[in-house]
């Protein structure tokens, strides 16, 4: 799943508050397997490059994997 969102991210330029509370819950779940942790790592990197926005206001982070 976290795959499906982080190529949403991507193709719209935007994390939305939905996506980024579905990644949260399956990170605090911890149901991630290494093809989401991939994906993580790539959406982590186009936020910090500006490529993506966060849609939410708040500010929280999203949780550190390193």
């Amino acid at each position: 799943m976290i795959p499906t969102l982080v190529k949403s991210a991507l193709q719209t330029g935007y994390l939305s508050v939905e996506s980024e509370g579905l990644i949260r819950q399956m990170l605090t779940l911890r149901s991630c397997a290494k093809h989401d942790l991939d994906a993580l790592e790539v959406l982590y990197e186009a936020l910090q490059k500006g490529h993506i926005q966060r849609e939410a206001k708040d500010s929280m982070q999203l949780p550190l994997l390193r």
